[in-house]
């Protein structure tokens, strides 16, 4: 995933990654009091949405405004529908989730307000709730869900994601204390590597199972 804030970086990750999105950046944007550049970024993701490694892109969002502010977005967003993914905010009523998926072939999952810390009783327990007009009475997802800031394999291995973001790998290859015991990498490439093959190492879970709180688990493969 390659936002916005960054765009820098999109060149080089279409020419070495397999898939690649596009994020808007509006988070960024909201963490440094900035007003988020919509047009900028319609011109942009208009540009790149074309390149063979590109997938999709996630519609603009308004990080702390209100569903009417987030539909207006919407309404006023320019490309086709099949390139783009809707925000879904953790804080936002079930009737909004409900038409987003209604709606589009995937959507994305934003954790927020008093649901902001992942991971949480409070956080699962919401979760459970949105899985609820996500899946059908089998617990398979009606249409591809996105997990915003969602890697950590303690989420992801209990919730049927299809994709999931994150920017723990390139904040922690830095952070030389999370980083202990004899063996400790020397690189930076290193560290990275020991992070990716960690998340490879799991899978999303199939279905959602109806268990919240972080009980959720994955048994499909074990029959």
């Amino acid at each position: 995933m390659v936002s916005f804030d960054r765009p820098d970086q999109i060149a080089e990750a279409c020419e070495v990654c397999q898939s690649v999105v596009l994020d808007n950046g509006a988070f960024s944007a909201w963490k440094k009091g900035e007003r988020h550049d919509f047009e900028g970024y319609v011109a942009w993701a208009d540009q790149w949405i074309k390149h063979p490694a590109v997938e999709w892109c996630v519609i603009p969002d308004v990080i702390d405004g209100s569903e009417d502010d987030n539909d207006a977005l919407l309404a006023a967003w320019p490309l086709r529908r099949d390139w783009s993914v809707p925000v879904y905010h953790f804080h936002e009523s079930m009737d909004r989730l409900s038409r987003l998926v209604s709606t589009y072939s995937r959507v994305a999952l934003g954790s927020s307000g008093e649901f902001a810390e992942i991971g949480t009783p409070r956080w699962w327990t919401r979760m459970a709730e949105i899985m609820e007009v996500c899946c059908d009475t089998d617990g398979l997802p009606l249409v591809k869900l996105h997990g915003l800031r969602m890697l950590d394999t303690g989420i992801f291995s209990r919730v049927p994601l299809a994709s999931a973001d994150s920017t723990n790998v390139a904040r922690n290859i830095g952070i030389d204390s999370r980083w202990k015991g004899t063996y400790i990498p020397r690189s930076k490439l290193s560290k990275a590597l020991i992070l990716m093959n960690n998340i490879e190492d799991h899978i999303a879970a199939h279905r959602w199972n109806g268990n919240g709180a972080g009980f959720q688990q994955n048994m499909e493969l074990l029959g």
